[in-house]
């Protein structure tokens, strides 16, 4: 595990260490509503996932804030709700938890601004809302996510890295941005873009509905009949499931050599992309790490103990100042596969290197 996560783990356990004391006496802020003796008590804690086509959410997210909060509050209840990436859908689903009282919501919004009037609603029924991967708008009392501009930053160094010294400023890229409706989509590419201005030439740029592989696939191939397919010297793509579509379109294609291609996720298959030579690289965000700092919020803000886990703040265009933890991500490529995912327990080198992979893992040493 390298230094940033390990110290990310560290202070995760000693959270959870403060408040196992809490619940065993330590006396709480006094907020009207709630105690630390809440946590002996249990109440229902609402989790609200925006999709589940993006493999994290159910592979990762849920159990790992599941588990968390079981642990911390062993007859606490959590109640589920995933949104299939329909905002519609979120709304009733928010509606449903705030009926069935849930004392703290815990919400990845798919739509952070069409949110706000579920969000000020719950503010009002006095139910506490930590704020989960995506920065909603509205009565926000605690953000938890990566540091989304930093995240962008090293997906265009992470490109001109692989791109070496065809680095120049009318190299051509193509720019494969995220969901327009996702605020962290904005702050990829403004991260990005600070690093790459002036550097390649943006030949090429689209936003990408839902996330989509197949909308990303229909971009690329429209990049290629504009530009040529010699003439894209490397893609940004914002995450590893758009690169599915944009490795797939290029290989149908026929290209001897595929350009450097970005991602963020560290999926498995991207994972196992980047054994084989076909994606240069992908941002590796420790996710255990997000999904035990939000439950940890969620019951600070709860039982209204400090918010101990949050060491900065972050703003929306309706909330300053929101109580935050923005986790430290890296740039994942061949050489550091062992000391990321497999290090972190994310998979296991029997997981990556199937019989397809076998070969390309014995060539980078991984197995």
């Amino acid at each position: 595990m390298n230094t940033t996560l390990r110290r990310a783990v560290v202070a995760t356990a000693a959270v959870s260490i403060t408040l196992s004391m809490a619940a065993c006496g330590k006396k709480s802020v006094d907020t009207g509503k709630s105690t630390a003796a809440d946590v002996n008590q249990g109440f229902r804690i609402g989790l609200a996932l925006p999709e589940n086509q993006t493999t994290r959410y159910e592979a990762v997210d849920r159990p790992q804030i599941q588990t968390r909060l079981k642990a911390l509050c062993p007859k606490c209840q959590l109640d589920y709700e995933n949104a299939g990436q329909n905002a519609n859908t979120q709304e009733a689903q928010l509606n449903t938890l705030i009926s069935d009282g849930d004392k703290v919501i815990i919400v990845d919004p798919v739509d952070y601004q069409a949110i706000q009037p579920s969000i000020e609603k719950a503010h009002a029924a006095g139910i506490k809302i930590v704020s989960y991967d995506r920065l909603a708008q509205g009565a926000v009392d605690g953000y938890v996510s990566f540091d989304n501009t930093q995240v962008g930053k090293e997906q265009a160094q992470g490109l001109l890295d692989a791109l070496g010294g065809r680095v120049a400023p009318s190299t051509p890229v193509v720019m494969i941005n995220g969901d327009s409706a996702d605020p962290n989509a904005a702050q990829y590419k403004a991260g990005a873009l600070s690093v790459l201005r002036g550097k390649v030439r943006i030949a090429a740029e689209y936003n990408t509905p839902g996330w989509q592989a197949d909308e990303a696939s229909k971009e690329i191939d429209n990049a290629i009949n504009r530009l040529g397919k010699s003439n894209i010297a490397a893609v940004y793509s914002a995450n590893d499931g758009m690169a599915t579509g944009i490795v797939n379109t290029l290989l149908a294609d026929h290209l001897s050599t595929l350009p450097p291609i970005s991602g963020q996720d560290a999926q498995l298959d991207a994972t196992q992309r980047i054994v084989a030579g076909l994606q240069s690289f992908t941002i590796y965000k420790p996710y255990a790490v997000e999904a035990d700092t939000a439950a940890q919020m969620a019951i600070e803000l709860a039982t209204g103990q400090p918010l101990e886990v949050a060491d900065s703040t972050v703003s929306s265009a309706t909330n300053k100042g929101i109580p935050a933890k923005l986790v430290a991500t890296t740039i994942m490529d061949s050489k550091n596969i062992r000391q990321t995912v497999i290090a972190d327990g994310l998979y296991t080198v029997d997981q990556i290197c199937t019989t397809q992979y076998a070969a390309d893992c014995a060539r980078i040493g991984l197995k």
